[in-house]
């Protein structure tokens, strides 16, 4: 797994999150047992959260255009036969 601080020029955002009792004493009991962090598991939490997200919205844009016609699907022996060229 990556560092948040790799993805930017050295520029780190703060952000205070509210967090229901029961999910901060989960993250806590977490942070103890394993020596890190709550931030880090914040931050590791964050970023697989979004990269789904972008992962759903970009799939949920391909199926637009699939079904309005302006994205072309083609079966897999279609597209392996094309890789013999």
């Amino acid at each position: 797994m990556y560092d948040m601080y790799d993805m930017y020029d050295g520029g780190v955002a703060m952000l205070s999150v509210r967090l229901p009792e029961e999910l901060e004493q989960r993250l806590e009991a977490l942070a103890k047992a394993t020596g890190r962090s709550k931030t880090y598991y914040v931050r590791e939490a964050l970023i697989q959260k979004i990269e789904d997200m972008e992962d759903l919205y970009l799939a949920e844009a391909v199926l637009e255009r699939i079904a309005s016609g302006e994205e072309k699907v083609v079966s897999a022996e279609e597209f392996w036969r094309g890789l013999d060229d």
